[in-house]
């Protein structure tokens, strides 16, 4: 009795003297861990910072708001001396000018033309490529390939290909009885918008590729077997399971590529530069024309305008951005999807 007594009492005494110092050591480790922020440390950060800060209001900000300002002067490089202040005129050139209307109309039809082809084609091909296949990290690669490459010379690459004497283009269309004599597709104000729609339809399907694979990938395979032991079609699938599980992502796409093709110059400068007769500019190759005459207000003007533009569509990508954040805390998934999700969850 003794000892038991003697041997509980010294393993409580133990065990209270090994709590007490655990308690204390961590919170001596923690109160070692947490460094007070101090007016020196303050400028250690501001001084690591400074140069980055600096670079970007040299490079960025004063060339945005220099830029912007030459908007409302009269900044012509055929006449330097005079640089006065001349308000919303060069706004009212360029709305007034006779090739506006044009640009306009194919600024429109260079996004939805590009737009539309590229996200039923890219939807298509990813999802073909989530089935397992053989090979197919090696088609995965051979679709993605194009996106690694510049957009210029992509366009140089279809101007060849649409060449009138000697282009593949032709070539194959006389091969297959399509057509019987060469057509200039370049040099036809008829068919010179076409021939770079095709080419960016090309180059940005890979895009909605690779990101709505990525999106289908993250479908759980349970909703596919309930669907499937429902007697579901495929067609009933991925209108019901498939699209609405990834809608916010295919609206993020849908909107990123609205904002990169409206300011997209590259492949039209490629391929056409705008021409024959300004069938094929948009406004911001047609701004880097005007640029190029040397008539910088006008061309601050129009860029002005395309940034207000960018910024609608930029609203309008961040409030997608929130939506899918807040799907994601509030456990958006295979329960919100329908009788499909449910009775997959609970099989």
């Amino acid at each position: 009795m003794t000892m038991s007594g003697t041997s509980t009492s010294g393993t409580s005494g133990t065990s209270g003297t090994s709590g007490t110092s655990g308690t204390s050591g961590t919170s001596g480790t923690h109160g070692t861990s947490r460094r007070e922020f101090t007016t020196r440390r303050g400028l250690v950060i501001a001084a690591f910072m400074a140069p980055a800060a600096v670079f970007v209001a040299l490079f960025t900000y004063y060339p945005m708001i220099a830029g912007s300002q030459m908007a409302f002067r009269n900044w012509n490089l055929t006449d330097l001396t005079d640089t006065s202040w001349v308000g919303v005129k060069n706004f009212r050139e360029v709305f007034t000018d006779p090739v506006w209307g044009t640009v306009l109309s194919n600024t429109a039809l260079w996004v939805v033309g590009s737009i539309v082809p590229q996200l039923v084609i890219g939807f298509a091909i990813a999802l073909w490529l989530r089935r397992r296949f053989r090979l197919r990290g090696l088609y995965q690669a051979l679709i993605f390939f194009p996106w690694a490459i510049s957009g210029f010379l992509i366009g140089i690459l279809f101007r060849w290909m649409f060449n009138s004497e000697f282009g593949v283009v032709n070539d194959l269309l006389q091969r297959a009885g399509l057509i019987d004599e060469p057509i200039a597709w370049l040099a036809d104000p008829d068919t010179a918008m076409i021939a770079v729609l095709v080419a960016n339809i090309w180059y940005g399907v890979t895009f909605f590729a690779i990101m709505i694979l990525a999106a289908l990938q993250s479908i759980p395979d349970e909703l596919y077997e309930a669907a499937a032991l429902d007697g579901a079609g495929k067609a009933r699938t991925l209108f019901q399971i498939t699209i609405p599980y990834i809608r916010v992502t295919l609206a993020l796409t849908v909107l990123l590529r609205v904002i990169w093709i409206f300011n997209f110059p590259d492949l039209i400068f490629g391929m056409t530069g705008g021409g024959p007769n300004n069938e094929t500019h948009i406004v911001t190759t047609w701004m880097i024309k005007i640029t190029q005459q040397g008539d910088y207000g006008k061309a601050s003007a129009l860029g002005l305008i395309v940034v207000a533009v960018l910024l609608v569509f930029a609203v309008f990508f961040l409030l997608a951005t929130r939506e899918r954040g807040a799907g994601r805390r509030g456990g958006a998934g295979p329960g919100k999807l329908g009788k499909f999700g449910k009775r997959g969850v609970r099989a």
